[in-house]
């Protein structure tokens, strides 16, 4: 029979998947030898049985209180009673981590007896009444569904004295628990200590599904039916006295990467105070006594190294003692992943492909993102536009709209509008708000607080503790000093200063890659053996691609004509046209390819640059081409040579265009939508006079099928992958590029496969007969975001030549390093 619950010291700290993460960690340090209170961890299975049953499994009741009894035997304290009392923390551990989502009760098990017993144990009968008022208020909201169980009866609490009697205490305060409780929802918490603990176990089960969790896990893309394990923990308690507290510590910094202990500490408190946001904690380095700092610090370095990686680590001291109650791979900004994992590398901590493995596309896609010039921020503050500064918890520089409500944040943001939430505090309940705006500020918490870790998480520019503010949800307004901004108002936000901006900026172009992140790429180009070419349109486009890092570049004849404010002419040209246009009818389009392409060719130096012939019937542009209108007047131009003649303008423009740019530049043309072998052959004889090397786009199932004779007729080959997907779906090519139709669609179970992010199994096929394609060079061109998925999956089917948009470039060396270091 496969046990329930395990022990810290008996679990397999490799087995996430049944401790979850928290359960987990805490086996691995326990059985590192650190101090770490007793306890044990209540499997997911557990919890899948409960949601999927509505009741506990069989016989885990009676599992559970056995492992209580060896829990008091091994704490030396009684669950329940004295001489002193065993009281508990409860917590969620799902296998993927899910900061704040779930439920968390803390000081269990007090009763009458148990509370004059830890009155007489700790000589200090306020902190017993400030357990009982933490304990029943977190139950009833967490177990009872209570709203707001402990509003006001902090001041009860305070004002019991020292020479008070325990029980009368402990009875006082319970019962004024007892009747707001009563007076809120007609409920009651169990003062039987076991009881509480089953009741306890349920609620953690039923968080699983809780709509912000559901939320959470939608965003984060995490499955649905894993379930959390539970902790059951021997408390220790940081609000004891002046020499106890909690904090929470990162052994680098989680907002830059750099090095060294990062965290907060805020004495004479429980855990929860420093996490939710309520107090402002203090800097770990300041706070903590040196012999205890000390003491952390050592042992942060010790558990990096162990796990080859930053963590997030939480602690309590009790009475001057160190106890580490949880550790975790930290949560970190896009900026403060890449320097960690190059520094990692650097430091020889990781091997090179780890070091991969621990940045994502998407992070090197937020730390290219733009952001405000900076002279622009001077004047700002010079003209006294700065109203406040807070804590920075997450980078980013962002304008948007003042909202001060998340449901409205949200329905602004849906509306097309960036917006900054600000809140006093953030909660679970704010999260679709977080998730809908472009920035987060906070009037209250540190680092470490909900607003900040998941601000974090979601690579949400984020700002908290930023204490000046007032912020008036009735009145609909920010108060900051004598400033009054009424919702609405145009902010700014720079989540790495922390500082909050009257009035909008305009952005700026993207700043240059750091050197943690170009080394990590030449890390990538080794391990993944492929050329990237990025796709450019003006010769302003050229060096930063280049400096990207692409190998190459891409660029179409309709695109620079389209940006150049050619393409109006052109269409018009063809609608006055005759329908048996001559090759003199196209003599303009050479002179225009010539005219604006030198420059361009000029810009490339030596590069390879690779040109998609005009596409009249794209499905990307329909509209402006004016398609219905120009193919029904020239019905010839919906195929690739129907006017041989247009092809024929563009090689040559493209050949003038090459020597007029001094030579060195090495471009080819290639004609989309190819699908025959006969016309792969009649473009090379087009083409032969002028001397520019020409391919074909592959964009059909069709032209897969005949792809090796194609290829073997053409100078290089391209598939266009996005094409082939909306193909091989039946879907507009355009619908690939955008959220809906499709994410409905998805969400409906219509659809097994997002085409967006990952190759179809009816493509792969067609990929593989295309992958073995020799006789030229190939390549995909990949259109829009290229996701981790998608890239793994066209390197193991060995394509090693690509073309991406230009911000794609970086994203996509990563990617393919990440998916040849396995």
């Amino acid at each position: 029979m496969i046990r329930a619950t395990l022990t810290f010291a008996e679990a397999d700290p490799a087995d996430v998947d049944r401790l979850g993460g928290k359960g987990a960690g805490l086996a691995r340090l326990t059985q590192l030898g650190l101090r770490v209170p007793p306890g044990y961890v209540i499997a997911t299975d557990a919890c899948r049985h409960y949601l999927q049953v509505g009741g506990l499994p069989e016989g885990l009741a009676d599992e559970v209180f056995t492992r209580l009894e060896e829990l008091e035997r091994a704490s030396g304290k009684a669950f329940g009673s004295g001489p002193v009392p065993l009281l508990l923390s409860v917590r969620s551990g799902a296998p993927i981590s899910m900061p704040g989502m779930m439920d968390t009760i803390l000081n269990l098990g007090i009763d009458r007896r148990a509370a004059v017993a830890l009155a007489q144990a700790t000589g200090d009968v306020r902190f017993v009444a400030d357990v009982v008022r933490r304990f029943h208020a977190m139950y009833a909201e967490t177990v009872l569904g209570a709203l707001d169980p402990g509003q006001g009866l902090e001041v009860l609490a305070a004002a019991v004295g020292p020479d008070d009697d325990p029980g009368e205490v402990y009875d006082r305060i319970w019962a004024a628990c007892e009747k707001q409780l009563q007076d809120d929802c007609g409920e009651s918490v169990p003062d039987d200590p076991r009881a509480q603990l089953l009741g306890a176990v349920e609620a953690v089960f039923r968080s699983w599904n809780t709509r912000r969790a559901r939320t959470y896990r939608d965003f984060h893309g995490i499955p649905h039916d894993l379930g959390t394990a539970v902790v059951v923990q021997s408390m220790v308690f940081g609000n004891l006295s002046a020499d106890s507290g909690s904090g929470v510590v990162f052994t680098r910094n989680p907002v830059t990467g750099a090095p060294g202990l990062f965290g907060e500490y805020l004495a004479h408190s429980q855990g929860e105070d420093v996490v939710a946001g309520i107090r402002t904690p203090d800097p770990v380095a300041e706070a903590l006594p040196a012999p205890l700092l000390e003491e952390l610090r050592t042992t942060c370095a010790e558990l990096e190294r162990t796990y080859g990686d930053v963590l997030d680590i939480e602690f309590t001291v009790e009475r001057s003692t160190l106890y580490f109650l949880q550790v975790r791979s930290a949560k970190r900004t896009a900026e403060a992943a890449v320097r960690i994992a190059a520094d990692l590398a650097g430091e020889g901590t990781i091997a090179p492909a780890a070091a991969l493995r621990m940045v994502t596309a998407e992070q090197v896609r937020q730390v290219q993102r733009p952001g405000f010039a900076d002279d622009d921020v001077a004047e700002a503050r010079a003209a006294g536009r700065l109203l406040t500064t807070g804590i920075g918890a997450c980078p980013g520089q962002v304008s948007g709209k003042l909202v001060l409500d998340s449901d409205r944040a949200k329905e602004r943001a849906e509306a097309g509008e960036a917006v900054i939430l600000a809140r006093p505090v953030t909660s679970p309940a704010d999260l679709h708000g977080m998730i809908a705006a472009e920035g987060i500020v906070t009037a209250t918490g540190g680092s470490t607080s909900h607003a900040a870790v998941v601000a974090r998480a979601l690579g949400t520019t984020c700002v908290v503790g930023a204490s000046a503010l007032v912020v008036d949800e009735r009145a609909r307004t920010l108060v900051v000093g004598d400033r009054v901004l009424p919702e609405g108002s145009e902010v700014s936000l720079d989540g790495a200063t922390g500082e909050l901006f009257e009035g909008a900026f305009p952005v700026a172009t993207p700043a240059a890659a750091t050197a943690a992140l170009d080394g990590l790429l030449r890390i990538a180009r080794r391990s993944g053996d492929s050329t990237v070419l990025a796709r450019v349109t003006l010769p302003a486009d050229v060096a930063p691609a280049l400096a990207a890092g692409a190998d190459g570049l891409v660029t179409a004849v309709d695109d620079v004509l389209a940006a150049t404010g050619h393409i109006d002419g052109l269409v018009q040209s063809l609608l006055d046209g005759a329908d048996d246009m001559s090759a003199a009818a196209f003599d303009r389009i050479a002179e225009l390819v010539e005219e604006e392409f030198t420059p361009l060719l000029a810009a490339a130096g030596g590069a390879e640059v690779g040109i998609r012939a005009i596409d009249l019937v794209a499905d990307e542009a329909r509209e402006l081409l004016q398609q219905t209108a120009v193919t029904t007047r020239h019905p010839a131009l919906s195929v690739p040579l129907g006017r041989p003649a247009l092809v024929a303008a563009q090689l040559r423009g493209l050949a003038a265009a090459a020597a007029a740019a001094g030579g060195a530049a090495r471009p080819h043309l290639a004609l989309r939508h190819v699908s025959d072998p006969a016309e792969a052959r009649a473009l090379r004889e087009l083409a032969a006079e002028s001397g520019v090397p020409v391919g074909a786009y592959v964009t059909s199932p069709r032209g897969v099928h005949h792809v090796a004779e194609i290829a073997a007729a053409g100078d290089v080959l391209w598939l266009e992958l996005r094409a082939l997907q909306a193909a091989v779906f039946g879907l507009p090519a355009r619908q690939l590029l955008t959220a809906e139709p499709l994410d409905d669609y998805l969400a409906r179970g219509l659809l097994t496969c997002d085409p967006r992010s990952s190759v179809d199994p009816a493509v792969v096929g067609l990929l593989e007969r295309v992958a073995a394609v020799r006789s030229c060079p190939l390549g995909l061109r990949l259109s829009g975001t290229v996701s981790q998925e998608t890239a793994a999956q066209l390197h193991a089917l060995g394509f090693r030549r690509f073309a991406v948009d230009a911000a794609e470039t970086r994203p996509l060396v990563l990617a393919l390093g990440r998916a040849a270091a396995g």
